[in-house]
């Protein structure tokens, strides 16, 4: 009798064991799935953690993951010279493309890239590697496509929501106070070249004329639509600046353009309708600098 209850006994432990190993494995499965989401890129569909813990952004989109509540290990340099991310990004490493063993040093779970990004097939071997490509979609779009890859899709529209209600009510108070066909220009000098800007290149050209509604000079509107932005030389700088002034001034680069009477001879100036800004605040289209640029404008317009 005792013989014939071996082998049941061992049989009854097989199943057990079975059904502990399915159960294990059941488990682990259901943690993996729950780890990683399916990010729908414009390259393919990648495996992305679904609570990213060290993420590296090598292009302008440090402060969409700033506004997001997502820890950042490393950011581009441009980024990390914004006074406006001074505080946040601390203790956040500066990094380029070419620094793979820093990027690999940061141990990120997630890295962001630009489709000009360089290294990518390198840095795909580090962390799941997204990139996106600029002006291929909206810059609010981009926010929730970003707002998607983090799993903070929600919180991406909330901001979003917000946002355009505060913008066209700013747009509003701003044209009854300047007048409805008052007309605005956004200039930049760098590299000892002065551009003009259209609606989608940062500089606030987004706020004020796709939420603000405020207008573009028709010859500035011209020379951009093809670039979203234009190279110009002093002596023409009055045809392309309109009622209104917008300057993303860098303190390091030749502003000696303000010194003409080409430029103090403009209506502009002589009315004193003339916003100079800082060019490293100034120059990205996330939700921190956007909310930094809406509240400029209020303040400038308006006071």
């Amino acid at each position: 009798m005792k013989k014939l209850l071996l082998p049941i006994v061992f049989i009854f432990m097989l199943l057990v064991s079975a059904c502990g190993n399915a159960a294990t494995e059941k488990t682990t499965s259901e943690k993996n799935k729950k780890d990683t989401i399916t990010y729908q890129s414009e390259n393919g569909a990648v495996e992305v953690p679904a609570n990213p813990k060290r993420v590296i952004v090598l292009a302008s989109y440090a402060g969409d993951v700033l506004s997001l509540g997502v820890n950042l290990v490393g950011v581009e340099p441009w980024s990390k010279k914004n006074p406006r991310f001074e505080k946040k990004l601390k203790d956040v490493q500066s990094v380029s493309e070419d620094e793979l063993e820093k990027i690999i040093e940061l141990d990120p779970d997630l890295i962001i890239g630009a489709s000009t990004t360089k290294n990518l097939d390198k840095l795909k071997e580090i962390a799941p590697t997204v990139t996106y490509t600029y002006g291929k979609v909206d810059y609010l779009t981009q926010h929730l496509e970003i707002g998607k890859l983090l799993n903070k899709e929600k919180k991406a529209q909330a901001w979003i929501d917000d946002y355009k209600s505060r913008s066209a009510a700013a747009g509003k108070q701003i044209k009854e106070k300047i007048g409805e066909d008052a007309t605005v220009t956004v200039v930049e000098s760098y590299d000892k070249q002065l551009a003009v800007f259209g609606d989608n290149w940062g500089r606030g050209t987004e706020v004020l004329y796709q939420e603000m509604g405020l207008k573009m000079p028709d010859k500035v509107k011209e020379m951009v639509h093809k670039e979203g932005y234009y190279s110009i030389s002093l002596e023409v700088l009055p045809q392309y600046v309109g009622d209104y002034l917008v300057i993303s001034k860098y303190r390091d680069q030749d502003n000696s353009f303000q010194n003409t009477e080409v430029y103090k001879q403009m209506p502009a100036v002589k009315n004193a309708h003339v916003f100079e800004a800082n060019g490293n605040e100034f120059i990205f289209n996330d939700p921190l600098t956007l909310d930094y640029q809406l509240e400029f404008f209020k303040s400038h317009f308006l006071d």
